[in-house]
């Protein structure tokens, strides 16, 4: 994970939270931003993550999905401050439906939050 952090760094990304088993960078003008999973990291695999301001709108996604016969997982509160849950498309890709704080994420290395911007 330290080439892939110092690849994303050495874009400009900025790191804004940073764990033995994952990180998060971000553009800092944007907000957009990777999460970098570490082979240790034990939570999900290779993902994408759909990204909304509202908490509730997680909860309303997934009951909405699971009444449509998806299998979705539990909403967990995640220890950066976001909260989401995990689920497969047909083809078996994963998703993560996950709110993100609407001033941006918490930092865990001291750093401002980078409000998401959304076009």
């Amino acid at each position: 994970m330290a080439r892939a952090k110092a690849f994303y760094l050495g874009l400009g990304l900025r790191l804004t939270w940073d764990a033995p088993d994952w990180c998060y960078v971000q553009w800092p003008d944007s907000g957009e931003g990777i999460a970098l999973l570490s082979p240790d990291y034990r939570a999900a695999g290779p993902h994408f993550a759909f990204h909304f301001n509202d908490r509730a709108e997680v909860d309303r996604i997934r009951e909405q999905l699971q009444q449509q016969g998806h299998s979705c997982g539990p909403v967990h509160d995640h220890r950066d401050g976001t909260a989401s849950f995990y689920m497969q498309d047909p083809e078996g890709n994963w998703l993560e439906m996950l709110y993100e704080p609407a001033a941006g994420l918490p930092s865990n290395v001291g750093a401002a939050p980078i409000p998401l911007v959304r076009a």
